[in-house]
């Protein structure tokens, strides 16, 4: 039996002269991922029954882009993200889901539909359900944000991952980690565009690499070193994704080609090789995105400068931003470059700011409470 490098895959199938495994959507999309052998074919036969009666999963934040990795590269971060709470619910209509509840960071609730398929933890709950062939039991959906929208740290996706992740779990697990993304994605694509650097991590935990959208093939990265800290500071400011991508250029230079693909590299390898100092000269060295997208973050550009000044290894904007994300090897030195990068955003942006010190999550979306 083969074993894949991320313990919660389940592949169906290898293609023999990549030694990756393969996985077929419903969607026609192939996920795939490097493994050392080949498995077995495995495929759902019938509508799988429920195997409990209730679930509450966790997934959590995400930093996409880390600089020079734009829609390709993201990493989880580990006590920030969202809560689901998923029943069996006999209220429902069969095949059907219902969002009951939706409660946390207040300025979140403010804004999201209750309505399933324009929530979107609502959308890929039903593409799980959807993928498993559900059509005889209804479920109802309580979603507890702990991210605010527009802040850089994936928030759509965690609602999507903690959404998907229940869905399976609660009809005993059937999916791969792959239609999981998909199911995600199928979210994403909906609410703000179709990249998988917040939603692969937010499922998958760690670094997660985007060799490919089509076919869409997802490389997780083991970083070696304990000693990664994420300060993140979130000034009161929202950042839409959308709007943020709109500055981004239709066209750009082959000097900048050339050198955000040698940073991009060496972030990867820094990651490969838990090279803090590498990983944060490198996230902080993007010539195409960040530039256009700074101006646009009240005092963004006086908060980097902070950071590294205070000690940090590197400092960018965490996926479209407000966020900003430096990085240490000392949650205590964590704690005081977030102190400096706080002045910065009210000194220069005139912004309200709170900053945060967490660990690289390596886990991902997962399960924490189940009744039978």
């Amino acid at each position: 039996m083969a074993i894949c490098n991320y313990s919660h895959f389940k592949p169906i199938s290898l293609t023999p002269s990549t030694n990756r495994c393969r996985f077929e959507s419903s969607t026609s999309r192939v996920l795939t991922f490097r493994c050392n052998n080949s498995l077995a074919s495995t495929q759902l036969k019938a509508e799988p029954e429920p195997v409990l009666t209730s679930v509450k999963s966790f997934a959590p934040a995400t930093v996409a882009n880390l600089g020079p990795g734009f829609d390709f590269l993201g990493c989880a971060v580990d006590g920030l993200g969202d809560f689901v709470t998923l029943r069996v619910d006999p209220d429902v209509h069969p095949g059907e889901i219902s969002i009951s509840h939706i409660h946390g960071v207040e300025s979140s609730v403010a804004k999201l539909s209750k309505d399933p398929i324009s929530n979107c933890a609502g959308i890929a709950a039903i593409s799980v359900m959807k993928k498993l062939g559900i059509r005889s039991v209804g479920l109802s959906l309580e979603l507890e944000k702990g991210l605010p929208l527009g802040s850089g740290l994936g928030s759509s996706a965690a609602s999507a991952a903690a959404a998907a992740v229940a869905v399976n779990h609660i009809f005993g697990g059937k999916l791969p980690v792959s239609e999981l993304v998909l199911a995600g994605l199928d979210s994403e694509q909906k609410l703000s565009g179709y990249h998988a650097d917040n939603i692969a991590p937010a499922i998958m935990g760690g670094f997660v690499l985007i060799r490919s959208y089509e076919p869409l093939d997802l490389v997780p990265l083991a970083f070696p070193a304990e000693e990664l800290f994420f300060v993140l500071v979130s000034p009161e400011f929202e950042a839409p994704t959308k709007k943020m991508r709109a500055v981004l250029p239709k066209e750009i230079g082959m000097s900048h080609h050339v050198w955000n693909c040698s940073q991009a590299g060496m972030l990867v390898a820094s990651v490969l090789r838990g090279d803090l100092k590498g990983l944060g000269l490198a996230l902080s060295s993007d010539k195409i995105v960040e530039p256009k997208r700074a101006p646009l973050i009240p005092g963004m550009e006086a908060v980097k400068k902070a950071a590294i000044e205070a000690g940090a290894f590197g400092c960018t904007i965490s996926g479209a931003g407000p966020t900003a994300v430096a990085v240490t090897d000392d949650e205590e030195k964590g704690k005081e470059i977030g102190y400096q990068m706080v002045d910065a955003f009210m000194n220069d942006g005139g912004l309200k700011a709170r900053s945060v010190v967490r660990k690289l999550d390596r886990v991902g979306a997962r399960v924490i409470e189940s009744n039978p």
